[in-house]
């Protein structure tokens, strides 16, 4: 009785082991990037107020829901120099604005950048006309960390429009620059 058969089997076995492990960690590194991808922050109802000539400033407007704790900690658009998050407040009965460094996004809770909050474009390289597409990229933090930078293409509404009027729940604990 040869010894040389029976060694080839538990070989086999072997082998057929680890090719059905490298299989089932291929499937779930596969399934990771799925998640991976899913985007951190969900952008609605997002437009630009259109612009007079010579006006060198504008807002944008939108709704932003997370789906972890995060901060919109900036934002860049080609149409203008300089872009800002601003809160805008009252002050002994006049509305004040100001630039703020970081906005809190609470997980799963929308906030609306409507009035309170906005993005400022400061600098307009051009006049903002109805009907044109601004894009946008906005600057948010993970809860770990890792900046993520968001494309959103803002359609540029007339210069009369207002906010809608979104009753998303303020934002406590948003630090001020």
């Amino acid at each position: 009785m040869s010894l040389r058969p029976q060694c080839r089997r538990p070989r086999r076995s072997a082998l057929r082991a680890l090719a059905l492990l490298a299989l089932a960690g291929a499937a779930l590194a596969a399934a990771a990037p799925a998640a991976e991808h899913t985007p951190l922050l969900e952008v609605s109802d997002a437009w630009v107020r259109a612009t007079v000539e010579g006006q060198t400033g504008s807002g944008a407007y939108m709704v932003l829901t997370s789906r972890e704790d995060a901060q919109l900690i900036g934002a860049v658009a080609p149409v203008a120099e300089k872009v800002e998050i601003h809160e805008m407040h009252n002050v002994n009965d006049l509305m004040t604005m100001r630039r703020i460094e970081r906005l809190a996004l609470p997980a799963h809770v929308p906030v609306a950048l409507d009035h309170d909050y906005h993005v400022m474009f400061i600098g307009l390289r051009h006049q903002l006309l109805p009907g044109q597409v601004v894009p946008i990229t906005l600057r948010v933090l993970d809860a770990r960390g890792r900046r993520h930078d968001i494309a959103v293409r803002a359609p540029v509404r007339p210069l009369n429009s207002a906010p809608p009027a979104h009753h998303a729940p303020q934002t406590p604990g948003s630090a001020h620059g």
